[in-house]
């Protein structure tokens, strides 16, 4: 039997493997003799052929994990797997292909598979991974866990504090997807730090109820560090470097209307910290002032030292007349924002 896991999501990926590995273990092979994993990035044909190999009438049937076969450098492999379990379709044993680098990617209206490159740039596989990768595919139990959606990660975000003994409205849970972005791990992470929190503050044996004030309190956003960097590269002009930014965020599932406000909200910043500067107020009297976070403000001093009062003015008022027309059906957030990055 063969089993494929893969996409940009490793947190359900490996939770999937390892739900399959503890059935493996309770109902199979308790001592775990049987269980083998394997360094596909490395492994030779005859390495996974001899762990996956059919087991014997004296053999129980085996958990084979190969883990990363598509980073293999040897091409040939690719073309020789297929072959191989071609003609070993009737293998009692349990071969688990699980990949973390691979997601597939929409692309002209086609979903294609990719691997993330060095320097996290998406990269099509060739010829021969492309052949494997539709023979993985097309078996029964192919799995594919690419990153959620902003509202798909707020619903499971739910669900996991539900089965945690915990509970977080709809409204939290988008709260903290919003703040700490998509991915599994750090969402997890975020959701067990604050189930923690309120049963350490519980004086009643009653389900911890995680409330929005609890995550802005002890949630900081990651928005914000992609925000920075968006506005950086605009102020030094890197048009390129920011329309890749914003299609990062917008892949990774964040709404279109809160990217917008993040907008509107950073060069509202800007636009104090520019007029507080002109009008000669040191960085003590501007944290004063406008009573911001010092590394929001540290980071704002930066950048609105890259743009004149003027620039900001008609920047912030781009946003707001995008804002106007998407509202009154004139326009889409995305347009307007791409729109706006190529006049700046």
């Amino acid at each position: 039997m063969l089993i494929f896991l893969y996409g940009q999501d490793n947190f359900r990926s490996r939770l999937k493997l390892n739900e399959l590995k503890d059935k493996y273990l309770r109902e199979v092979d308790k001592l775990g003799s049987g269980l083998k994993t394997v360094d596909g990035a490395k492994a030779a044909l005859a390495e996974i052929a001899a762990a996956a190999g059919p087991s014997s009438l004296l053999s129980k049937k085996r958990l084979i994990i190969i883990e990363d076969i598509f980073l293999n450098k040897d091409q040939a492999i690719f073309d020789k797997l297929i072959e191989y379990f071609k003609s070993h379709e009737k293998n009692d044993n349990i071969i688990i292909f699980w990949d973390s680098g691979l997601k597939t990617k929409k692309v002209k209206n086609a979903l294609l598979p990719m691997l993330a490159g060095a320097g996290g740039q998406d990269k099509p596989l060739n010829k021969k991974q492309s052949a494997w990768f539709k023979f993985l595919s097309a078996q029964k139990y192919a799995y594919s866990f690419n990153l959620f959606s902003h509202s798909e990660a707020a619903n499971w975000v739910k669900k996991q504090a539900a089965a945690a003994g915990g509970r977080i409205s709809a409204k939290a849970a988008e709260t903290l997807v919003s703040l700490a972005g998509n991915d599994g791990w750090r969402l997890k992470n975020e959701l067990d730090k604050l189930l923690n929190f309120k049963a350490a503050g519980q004086l009643t044996a009653a389900r911890a109820e995680i409330e929005i004030e609890d995550i802005k309190s002890l949630v900081q956003g990651n928005f914000n560090e992609n925000i920075f960097a968006l506005t950086d590269a605009l102020s030094s002009k890197n048009k390129t470097l920011a329309v890749k930014l914003l299609d990062e965020q917008v892949e990774a599932g964040l709404n279109d209307s809160y990217l917008l406000n993040m907008f509107i909200r950073q060069f509202k910043i800007l636009l104090q910290i520019r007029q507080a500067l002109d009008q000669g107020l040191s960085q003590r009297q501007i944290a004063g002032q406008l009573k911001l976070h010092p590394f929001v403000l540290q980071k704002g001093l930066a950048q609105a030292r890259n743009f004149a009062l003027s620039a900001l003015k008609n920047i912030l008022s781009q946003l707001v007349r995008i804002d106007y027309e998407v509202k009154s059906g004139q326009a889409d957030y995305l347009t307007g924002l791409n729109l706006l990055i190529a006049k700046i």
